[in-house]
């Protein structure tokens, strides 16, 4: 029991602080000399580095960001094979855990005043290693709520509600895994979606008044008209 505390402690301090690394702020940094959170949406992620700067440094983005949440997971279940084997606990498990605290660095990093982005390309970089099955489900579901919806938000939104429903029923009826395990993993990744929403507290604020911005704009919106 001892170890296993061990082992969570330490892969939820590596995973935070692997979070805390905002691939937005480091990129537009590096590259243009710029804080991202001083433009745009003021929002450290890929989409307002892609509509403040750009193709290349978003690309940089998406994949410094996909990385660090592999890397901690990686790491997470390295250590727990470490200190109580490989037989010893459920990947799945140490997974949703890691990129919990992965996330939670990811939106305050300690490295930034604890100000970042809204984590969701870090969630999505999780089920890569852990959980291929939701990942190739909830990929398409974002984009078809994208298009149909034409804001990243709201797709973010929709896809973090769906996220723990698809858990569940993947897990239970396609996997066969045990009810008990299939609660726990459900609740993690419940937790995850709560924090993804809350993030995005203020973009539900601003569809409500219709203030938000498109991620992709008809041609009368591009040519000067509103936005929705």
């Amino acid at each position: 029991m001892v170890k296993l505390i061990i082992a969570g402690i330490l892969s939820v301090i590596v995973s935070y602080l692997l979070g805390s690394c905002n691939s937005a702020i480091i990129v537009v940094k590096l590259l243009k000399h710029e804080d991202i959170r001083e433009h745009g949406s003021k929002n450290a992620g890929l989409t307002n580095t892609l509509r403040c700067y750009g193709k290349f440094p978003a690309l940089l983005t998406l994949l410094g960001d996909l990385a660090k949440g592999i890397v901690a997971v990686l790491i997470s279940i390295l250590i727990f094979r470490i200190f109580v084997g490989a037989d010893g606990f459920d990947e799945k498990t140490v997974g949703y855990i890691s990129g919990i605290a992965a996330i939670i660095g990811h939106i305050f990093p300690i490295y930034y005043g604890f100000r970042g982005g809204k984590g969701i390309l870090v969630s999505c970089s999780i089920l890569i290693v852990i959980d291929w099955q939701t990942f190739v489900i909830i990929i398409p579901f974002f984009a078809i709520v994208l298009l149909i919806s034409k804001y990243v938000s709201v797709a973010s939104i929709s896809s973090a509600i769906f996220y723990p429903i698809l858990t569940f029923l993947l897990h239970y009826f396609v996997e066969n895994i045990s009810l008990d395990l299939c609660i726990t993993h459900t609740v993690l990744v419940a937790i995850t979606s709560a924090l993804l929403i809350y993030m995005h507290k203020t973009n539900i604020q601003r569809l409500r008044n219709g203030t938000e911005n498109k991620f992709i704009k008809s041609k009368s919106e591009r040519s000067g008209g509103k936005e929705g």
